[in-house]
C-alpha cells in the first residue's frame, strides 16, 4: 500500500524543491520592478544635480556671480546631492 508522500503528493524531496523554485520567480517578479524604478529615479536625480551645476558654471563665466558666491552655491548643491 502506498500514502500520498511516496507518491509525491506531500511535501517529499520533489514537491520542496518546486516551492522553492516558485518563490524564486515570485521573489524576481517583485524585485526586478523594484529595482528599475529605484535605478530610473537616481539616475534622474543625478541628471537634475549636473544640470544645476552646469547653470552655476554657466552664471559664473558670464559673471553674474562672484568668487565667493559660486562657491558659497557650489558647496550648498554638492551637500543637497
Amino acid at each position: 500500500m502506498m500514502d500520498g508522500y511516496t507518491m509525491g503528493g506531500g511535501w517529499g524531496l520533489l514537491g520542496g524543491a518546486m516551492g522553492l523554485w516558485g518563490l524564486l520567480w515570485m521573489g524576481l517578479l517583485v524585485a526586478l520592478p523594484l529595482y528599475l524604478v529605484w535605478k530610473l529615479r537616481t539616475h534622474r536625480d543625478d541628471e537634475r544635480g549636473d544640470r544645476s551645476m552646469e547653470v552655476l558654471r554657466e552664471r559664473y563665466a558670464r559673471g553674474d556671480l562672484s568668487d565667493e558666491e559660486f562657491e558659497q552655491r557650489r558647496e550648498q548643491l554638492e551637500r543637497s546631492l
